[in-house]
């Protein structure tokens, strides 16, 4: 007999009603009534479970059954009989069930709730967990709405090399990756004969492509050797990396909205049960959330807007951790100052000072400020940082020499502006923040799978 899975139940019960199938999942639970027994059965195909009903006079191994302990692996077969009306539409009576193996009573995922801290100690556990399902299956959905998002666009996916030879953002927060042994120095012998370390971002790669195929991104692994323990960094993340040549600022953001909204859209379609399940467990405000993305536009607003409303707000009696003065670098408080009291939906903030921005972001006419947008979101602060990139030769070298920067280290770069050089933008979107905003979830620890933090590299 061939496999069934939860989820072709849930989709159609009524052309499974009376027949018979074979289900091979794990025990969420386990109850003996004496006679009558219980299962929980949960394959991964699905967030909602089955339940198994186990009767002792049709199955000789009961008492093997009802004693296999939760996350035991099961395979089980027998009839659907539709129960509507009720909690579940169906349940399964067994007539023959498998343990295929077997669950100790140390299992540490019992019938509670668990703390997402605990759930972390045993990250290659919680997968099995309600929350952690819920909130991987979210984040499937949500990578494979970013690609369709893409893909439908015209854009082509490039992917850009892990290991590097530039700091794409100057800041020099890089793993170093070497073969040199301790004590050595002579960087002339190392593996690539330069220093090399892993990307902070795919931007400066995939901006080559955009020259030649107009529309591009890069979706993939970077990394931060960034001394941080906020809820809202890891040393190792994910990032969706779009490039787009003859684009100024004003599309790069249409670009990013647009890209928000459809995923968004997507994953509300598609994870509806999850979305409920977070929004009863996690997060109250999270239709609230998906409600938001779809009543109209995202605001946009200079930066020196930006803290013109927040020091009316001191002003008026509002208390900020961190002082608000203009050239300073937001912090996360201000942005969500800004996103759920002032205007209660993302906003886009633009024309940062240029000391605090890359040197690759376009110069302003007034000579102060770049053209770069940052997208700020509920709940979590800025989801997009993007920018108008700067193809007037002069001025960039002139901005990397401002920054300290190593003209040998981006002849490339420089020479897209030598050779056809033209407007073009591109942004960065985090994939774990955007996992955050759509799941509710406050730490990036818990949208990733085996998260990446100082002092932390288990498994």
């Amino acid at each position: 007999m061939d496999r069934t899975y939860i989820r072709s139940l849930y989709a159609a019960p009524e052309s499974f009603g009376g027949g018979k199938v074979e289900l091979r999942g794990w025990a969420r639970s386990v109850r003996d009534s004496k006679n009558i027994g219980f299962i929980e059965l949960n394959d991964g195909s699905s967030q909602k479970n089955c339940q198994v009903v186990l009767d002792r006079e049709a199955l000789s191994d009961y008492e093997k059954i009802v004693h296999c302990g939760v996350g035991a692996a099961l395979r089980v077969r027998g009839t659907v009989a539709l129960t509507p009306g009720m909690r579940q539409p169906f349940e399964l009576r067994a007539e023959e069930v498998e343990v295929e193996g077997p669950s100790l009573p140390t299992y540490p995922l019992q019938k509670k709730k668990h703390s997402p801290e605990f759930l972390r100690e045993i990250a290659h556990l919680r997968p099995r967990t309600n929350l952690f399902g819920a909130v991987f299956r979210i984040r499937s959905q949500a990578a494979f709405a970013i690609h369709k998002f893409f893909n439908e666009r015209g854009f082509v996916y490039v992917h850009t090399p892990i290991i590097t030879g530039s700091d794409c953002e100057g800041a020099g927060a890089m793993f170093r990756v070497t073969t040199l042994e301790p004590g050595e120095t002579d960087i002339s012998k190392d593996f690539f004969g330069k220093r090399a370390a892993l990307t902070v971002s795919g931007q400066l790669d995939v901006e080559t492509f955009a020259m030649a195929f107009s529309n591009v991104y890069t979706f993939g692994p970077t990394f931060r050797a960034e001394n941080s323990n906020t809820a809202r960094h890891a040393a190792e993340f994910w990032m969706i990396e779009p490039e787009m040549a003859f684009c100024d600022l004003a599309g790069d953001m249409d670009v990013a909205e647009a890209m928000v909204k459809s995923v968004a859209e997507y994953v509300h379609e598609t994870c509806a049960y999850e979305v409920e399940f977070l929004s009863e467990r996690v997060c109250p405000e999270l239709k609230d959330r998906f409600e938001a993305l779809k009543g109209g536009d995202f605001v946009r607003l200079t930066y020196t807007d930006a803290v013109a409303v927040l020091k009316k707000a001191v002003s008026e009696g509002r208390k900020f951790e961190y002082p608000v003065e203009w050239g300073c670098d937001l912090q996360s408080e201000h942005e969500r100052y800004l996103t759920e009291t002032v205007y209660k939906k993302p906003v886009f903030l633009t024309d940062y000072p240029k000391e605090i921005k890359a040197f690759y972001m376009r110069l302003n006419d007034d000579g102060k400020t770049v053209a770069a947008a940052d997208l700020l979101v509920p709940g979590i602060g800025e989801l997009v940082g993007g920018s108008q990139r700067e193809e007037r030769l002069d001025v960039l070298e002139r901005r990397m020499a401002e920054c300290g920067l190593n003209a040998e280290d981006y002849g490339f770069y420089t020479d897209l502006r030598r050779y056809g050089g033209c407007v073009h933008s591109g942004f960065g979107l985090g994939f774990e923040r955007l996992i955050m905003y759509l799941t509710g979830v406050s730490n990036i620890r818990d949208v990733i799978p085996f998260p990446r933090t100082v002092g932390n590299l288990e498994y």
